[in-house]
């Protein structure tokens, strides 16, 4: 496989023992860009290296902050109790970050920012919910994460994606890029700004009950996708969460929102065949289960009532971002070609309303499990 020379250099900035042998692309995240580092004659012969996308995280240094206080917080729990006490023989990890040889948290080459990770050993992601017992774990790691961090006061860390998830503002930033936007209007398009019209009402529904004191800021994952929670390869059992770049202060509700968008949708952001996308209530049923299982000791009675319109907003969140990102010219998310995007939010929308049209069925299932 081909060796990259720009990874390649800066991985040696991280090792401190053995040599590197080899820098290969690893995951498809659409934010930053992620390799494999393999060693020859280290204790760990591998870890993870990225490019932090600058663009996007405009305060590296924070990330960084918050990615170290978040990951020595778990390990100090996990050193003093089992993650999980009714099996305390269940494995848990939380990537470690690894400094350079400078003992810095990252490292700078001029241009772009480089940080290295330790690599979860014996486990993988998958793109895809492969069955219930998969759908339960995924529900389980997201509440394991969620429970790992609950004690961990939200002062401690930088908001350093101000706004992030807060679906209003998504909504400004969709009218001030609709104003001035080149992009054609065709019957897509049009669609698209038909759907969004059409739940403006809705759009400030999470953020209203914030307000209003009913939900409450907690520390939250940011990017609970399913390809995010690490699976042990034996076992199937989840064993961590990574990508933690989107740590913050919010409301559960986005991730569990985002957990189940992500995780509910067999056909997967990707499709093309957006007209055949379907909520699916046989797999949120088992994700929640999992969830369930480990947060319903922090959940109160009033995140329990929200919980609905959060697997609504945050599908219908998502589409919203990926059409201002198109009629914006494709400037935040990788797109593969000019409508790539219009076609992702095409698939979210068109996920918003199978939801929508199974809310009774979501809401007895919340309310079964409660």
């Amino acid at each position: 496989m081909r060796v990259l020379a720009a990874p390649f250099a800066i991985a040696e900035q991280f090792v401190h023992q053995g040599v590197v042998r080899e820098v290969t692309p690893l995951g498809s995240g659409n934010i930053n860009d992620t390799f494999l580092v393999i060693l020859d004659g280290a204790p760990e012969p591998y870890f993870v290296l990225q490019r932090l996308n600058t663009q996007i995280f405009r305060d590296p240094r924070g990330v960084m902050q918050n990615m170290r206080t978040v990951t020595e917080h778990v390990h100090d729990r996990l050193s003093c109790n089992p993650a999980d006490p009714h099996c305390p023989d269940r494995r848990w990890e939380v990537p470690r970050v690894l400094p350079t040889q400078a003992q810095q948290d990252c490292h700078t080459d001029g241009q772009d920012v480089w940080r290295a990770l330790s690599f979860i050993d014996r486990s993988h992601t998958l793109d895809q919910i492969q069955d219930t017992h998969h759908a339960q774990e995924i529900g389980y790691g997201l509440g394991m994460f969620h429970h790992l961090i609950s004690d961990l006061p939200t002062a401690q860390m930088v908001d350093t994606l101000e706004g992030f998830h807060i679906t209003p503002r998504y909504l400004q930033q969709f009218d001030a890029v609709l104003a001035k936007s080149p992009v054609e209007r065709n019957a897509a398009v049009e669609d698209c700004l038909r759907f969004v019209g059409d739940r403006r009402a809705f759009v400030p529904i999470l953020e209203q009950a914030k307000a209003a004191g009913k939900l409450h800021l907690r520390l939250i994952h940011g990017d609970p996708k399913i390809n995010n929670i690490m699976l042990d390869t034996v076992t199937g059992q989840a064993v961590s969460m990574i990508d933690l770049d989107t740590v913050k202060p919010g409301l559960v509700h986005y991730d569990i929102g985002d957990c189940l968008r992500s995780g509910c949708n067999p056909l997967g952001e990707e499709t093309e065949a957006f007209e055949s996308v379907r909520f699916e209530p046989d797999l949120a049923e088992p994700i929640l289960q999992g969830y369930w299982s480990v947060a319903r000791a922090f959940l109160t009675t009033a995140d329990c009532e929200y919980l609905y319109d959060a697997i609504r907003l945050i599908a219908f969140e998502l589409g919203l971002r990926f059409l201002t990102d198109h009629l914006a010219g494709n400037v935040y998310f990788k797109a593969k070609h000019p409508t790539h995007n219009l076609a992702r939010a095409q698939v979210q929308f068109r996920l918003t309303e199978s939801i929508e049209a199974q809310e009774q069925t979501l809401r007895n299932l919340i309310e079964s499990l409660r």
